[in-house]
């Protein structure tokens, strides 16, 4: 097992970041780890790095326990924090030799260009950190936290703030170490999630409300059904809310809505009379499928 949490709890004063959270991700898996802003994501994030000591509970990395055997966990992870925290005025090339070191790694030289490769830095290798752009300094980040050959690497938001071709570029690191290592990942992007990851947990208020595989998650969440409905022309979200079933309308696009019912309500018929009575014609209808976003605002609501 490459994490194991039990019952972990984190105190700050009265208030409680992380009330007895536990899980495990075995080896090789890339784990979705979500929430909203305060939800504790961060903070049990910096207590399996050995950042921060828990209240009580059991943290365990690799089989070691992060509070007693701190330096042994900090050998066998990799962390990129959610404010990567990089030397600005150092060199690329140098500030990964300078971590390098720090890892006692023979051979730094060797790695730093094995890291510089893997990552896309050749470019930009003998620029200064702070001369980079944000996309370029996450794949810093990324190399500091790979650059020791970790089992585990832990990554808090490694792509906010990217545009999209950044992103994908980043994603595509993180699926490329997730063939090897066991990756937990944290993101408000559920694409992301949906592209990458093969379990998602989902913590709100600092319990855990979700630990399941994407695909299972979503098929078992389907506690509501969504039709995108076209009509060849204006109507009213009040008018359309009348309609028995529906809980609630959203207008998408000129005559596009999305129309939200129970999973076990259907109103197809009853759309159709709507659109007769009120002179509308229905240019398309279908039943779209719960997205993880959803399921994700269900749960931490």
């Amino acid at each position: 097992m490459s994490i194991k949490v039990e019952n972990i709890t984190k105190l700050y004063g009265k208030q409680k970041a992380l009330d007895e959270v536990s899980f495990e991700i075995k080896s090789g898996e890339i784990i979705g780890f979500l929430g909203p802003n305060g939800a504790g994501k961060s903070t049990l994030m910096k207590i399996l790095t050995c950042y921060l000591p828990q209240t009580s509970g059991k943290a365990e990395v690799c089989g070691y326990e992060v509070k007693e055997q701190s330096f042994e966990v900090r050998k066998h992870v990799g962390y990129l924090p959610e404010h990567n925290p990089l030397y600005l005025d150092m060199y690329v090339k140098e500030y990964l030799e300078f971590i390098g070191g720090l890892h006692h790694i023979e051979n730094k030289s060797k790695r730093v260009k094995e890291m510089v490769e893997m990552v896309g830095l050749q470019v930009e290798q003998n620029k200064k950190i702070g001369a980079l752009s944000k996309g370029y300094r996450q794949r810093v980040g990324l190399a500091q936290a790979l650059i020791h050959n970790p089992e585990v690497l832990i990554l808090d938001e490694p792509t906010s703030g990217l545009d999209p071709n950044q992103l994908e570029e980043i994603r595509n690191l993180i699926k490329q170490a997730g063939k090897e290592k066991t990756v937990m990942l944290s993101t408000h992007i559920m694409q992301e999630v949906e592209a990458v990851c093969d379990r998602v947990i989902i913590i709100n208020k600092g319990k855990i409300v979700a630990n399941d595989d994407t695909q299972h998650l979503q098929e078992t969440s389907k506690q509501r059904q969504v039709l995108r409905v076209e009509f060849d022309r204006e109507t009213t979200k009040t008018s359309i809310k009348n309609i028995v079933g529906v809980i609630e309308v959203k207008l998408l696009d000129g005559n596009i809505w999305h129309i939200m019912t129970d999973a076990d309500v259907d109103i197809r018929k009853d759309i159709f009379n709507y659109a007769v009575a009120n002179k509308l014609s229905v240019l398309a209808m279908q039943q779209e499928e719960q997205k993880l976003e959803d399921i994700f605002k269900q749960l931490t609501k």
